[in-house]
């Protein structure tokens, strides 16, 4: 059955019952539930499809203008910095304009409109995308995660159907198997999601830096005084505004944004255009790949370096709907740019001595002011865009136990996936305004960019091959041709990007190495203590013994005791009994558990288990989360626990009182067609009958034991449970789990304030756990 909990049966369980009961000899089984969550993984033959509903072309216009101030404020900004990065040393030959102008035309074709906007795309998650959207579609057709919670019932959650096709291949069956039973394969894919979320989070940092340091510095265009220096710091203080108003969210994000950037695409355009018809028009041969081929002839191993330049044109999309990015990508982003780098590069034929300041400069006189106040505006919402991309791509580290739990707050009831991490922003203002002061110029900031960007780039098409063979089971030809054509480019674009390492490129790696050593330390000691848990779980029946044990008294009142172990109770609850030798009435024991889905319904938020002896009054339930949902007041955890739990209830008695009357029934039919020698069976009936009746009391008993204990009052128990490396481990354990480990815990925010719970009604339960 599904997590979430059915009231009314359905007809096939009321037939199954019926037919259970009838005949001469009245051999009834119970319906019971297939339980999961003993069971420490298994392999599910779910239905895998979803309802493609179709979206109105209304709604597909309202999102396709909202994203473009939401997903293409970063690309779009990229006029801004590109040929100044490219032609670092000055333009040695006129046809090299024409030479990049062709590798970005290409370079804008092939990766984001190409791979992104028509392959990578087909890859969201249920509208999420991303690294963590990749990794969750192959953790949920192959069993490649490293914690062992996987229960038959996730596949019954709706958002985690997969759309397979139905031809079936030997490939993708090899594939699955083999990443199932490596170990290796499944700690590669994990440590590919880690360094891709790391690089994201590095570009979080980045983008307002470049960003904003590229717009403000057209300023000094209108004012000689204007140095380099007042640039720097004018560029310091919008970025420390542009972080300190964040805690308010941006809960119209999209509406806010998408004017301006359609305003800033607008004048890039038509700046672009003019540009072109002024200067030289005939820059439109630079479609022409041959003059990619010449300037690689003519320049060499310069020309490989400058690829590093050309690559900051393009950037990681994200998106909402399939056909809204499709449709902005196509009509205004897209064009746009196009005609931007058009437009520049006619005017750079003309005046190559000025392509350090080719934006400001390529500008007419008299659009100056308002393309600099509206070039500003969209380096600050490129850098908001940036900044709530981190925040949730953090959040969604979380969940999958990469990351310590930091506080999240929802920003907005309305609109989804608004939230705001205070110590992730703090951080990232630091970070930035380190990084402004520290390089100065954007050009050593574009080199580090750069290499963030075609990371997260390359590592995308390595997750992408994987769901293309093993998910999508696409032709072989293609995924090779996907390989040589994309894969090829970025990889070209990499090694450019690497060989700058020494000119600001360690940046993002410096930032990646120690996000991947907090993330390792925490994954690895998160695992290490749900294995503990697992393997000292107590048993049902340690827990029938406490209760038998007359020192334990029961207490008014509702306790809810959380944990992360899915399968059993976890040995800190016999921590707890031994040093409080009282019971509340009732007792359930909270799994919080992420699927690798982005959100889970609310309404199958719940998975409810009874732990026998039903006079305990004890629970197990597993809550759902998918990696982009957060507990808040908007639903409150409590309440809508505790009734489902009474749904729960309710539906074994249905199923009791539907067992007992048709019981009757085919007594009753017993009784009219009775011959010698099936007394015996007529009073065996008539015990199963009996129970059935008595069970019944026991439930109607149980709701209201239940309702009496909330009035009584909710207790939220937190399992504290301290770890320390075990006896004998060797000094890299220790320094893991007793200086690592622990560090990163003293220094975050306490369980309690991340789960919402109120501190008048918490108690925390400590354990130490030698690992």
């Amino acid at each position: 059955m599904s997590g979430d909990v059915v009231i009314e049966p359905t007809k096939e369980e009321e037939e199954a019952v019926s037919v259970q009961l009838q005949g001469k000899k009245l051999s009834w089984q119970k319906l019971g539930r297939n339980d999961s969550l003993d069971m420490e993984s298994r392999t599910v033959s779910g239905h895998y499809g979803r309802d493609s509903k179709a979206v109105k072309w209304s709604v597909i216009l309202q999102l396709a203008f909202q994203s473009i101030g939401v997903v293409y404020g970063d690309i779009g900004t990229s006029p801004l910095y590109v040929y100044a990065s490219t032609f670092t040393n000055g333009i040695n030959h006129i046809d090299d304009i024409l030479g990049v102008l062709s590798l970005i035309f290409y370079t804008l074709t092939l990766i984001p409109l190409v791979k992104y906007v028509l392959i990578v795309l087909r890859a969201n998650d249920n509208g999420d995308g991303g690294t963590f959207a990749l990794y969750s579609l192959i953790c949920r057709y192959a069993k490649v995660g490293l914690i062992p919670s996987e229960q038959a019932e996730d596949c019954d959650v709706s958002n985690f159907q997969l759309e397979l096709p139905s031809k079936r291949l030997k490939r993708a069956s090899r594939l699955k198997y083999k990443l199932e039973n490596s170990q290796f394969a499944k700690y590669f894919l994990l440590v590919a999601t880690m360094l891709g979320t790391s690089m994201v989070i590095g570009d979080g940092v980045l983008t307002p830096c470049i960003s904003v340091l590229s717009a403000v510095g057209g300023i000094k265009e209108a004012s000689a005084g204007m140095t380099q220096d007042k640039v720097v710091w004018v560029s310091v203080a919008i970025i420390v505004l542009l972080f300190m108003v964040q805690r308010f969210g941006t809960d119209k994000v999209g509406y806010s944004f998408a004017p301006i950037i359609c305003v800033w695409f607008s004048l890039i355009g038509g700046i672009g255009i003019y540009n072109f018809i002024k200067y030289d028009p005939s820059v439109i041969k630079a479609i022409n790949p041959k003059y990619i081929v010449d300037y690689f002839t003519r320049n060499k191993k310069d020309a490989w370096i400058s690829l590093g330049g050309v690559v900051l044109a393009i950037t990681d999309v994200g998106h909402f709907t399939v056909q809204s990015i499709q449709l902005s990508m196509c009509t205004v982003t897209y064009p746009a740019l196009i005609l931007a780098y058009m437009g520049q590069a006619s005017f750079l034929r003309k005046h190559s001595e000025l392509v350090s300041e080719t934006f400001y400069k390529s500008i007419p006189h008299s659009l100056y002011w308002p393309m600099f106040i509206v070039a500003v505006m969209a380096a600050i919402i490129a850098s908001q865009a940036m900044i709530s991309g981190t925040f949730s791509i953090v959040q969604q580290s979380i969940s999958l136990g990469c990351f310590p739990r930091v506080k999240v707050v929802h920003t907005s009831a309305k609109y989804e996936g608004q939230v705001y991490i205070p110590e992730i922003n703090y951080l990232l203002m630091i970070a930035c305004v380190c990084v402004t002061v520290g390089f100065r110029t954007t050009e050593k900031i574009g080199n580090a960019y750069g290499i963030a960007v075609v990371f997260v780039m390359t590592l995308t098409s390595t997750l992408l091959v994987l769901i293309m063979i093993m998910i999508w089971k696409s032709n072989i030809f293609l995924v090779i041709a996907y390989v040589l054509v994309i894969m090829s480019v970025e990889l070209g674009y990499l090694s450019s990007v690497l060989y700058k390492f020494d000119q600001g490129g360690y940046l993002p790696l410096a930032f990646a190495a120690v996000l991947m050593t907090i993330m390792y330390i925490w994954n690895n000691v998160y695992r290490r203590k749900y294995y503990f848990e697992l393997e000292h779980k107590i048993s049902p029946e340690r827990v029938k013994e406490i209760a038998a044990e007359t020192k334990f008294c029961r207490i008014p009142g509702l306790a809810m005791f959380y944990s992360e172990l899915v399968q059993g109770i976890p040995p800190i609850f016999k921590h707890y009994v031994e040093n409080v030798p009282a019971l509340h009435s009732v007792l359930v024991f909270v799994s919080i558990k992420s699927l690798p889905i982005g959100k889970v319904p609310a309404e199958e938020r719940f998975l409810f288990r009874r732990v026998e002896p039903r006079e305990l009054n004890v629970f197990r339930c597993v809550a759902r989360y998918g990696y982009t949902d957060a507990r808040n007041e908007e639903e409150p955890f409590e309440r809508m626990l505790i009734e489902k739990l009474e749904e729960f209830i309710k539906e074994d008695l249905w199923l009791c009182q539907t067992t007992i009357s048709n019981m009757e029934i085919a007594e009753g039919d017993q009784v009219d067609e009775l011959v010698d020698g099936e007394t015996d069976q007529l009073d065996e009936n008539s015990k199963l009958a009996q129970q059935e009746n008595q069970k019944k009391a026991e439930l109607e008993k149980q709701i209201e034991t239940l309702d009496r204990a909330w009035r009584a009052g909710v207790v939220h128990l937190i399992g504290e449970s301290e770890v320390v490396a075990g006896k004998g481990a060797n000094i890299g354990k220790r320094i893991l789990i007793d200086y690592g480990y622990n560090f990163l815990k003293r220094n975050l925010t306490q369980s309690g304030k991340v789960f919402d719970i109120p501190h008048k009604r918490m108690l925390k339960v400590g354990m130490t756990y030698e690992l």
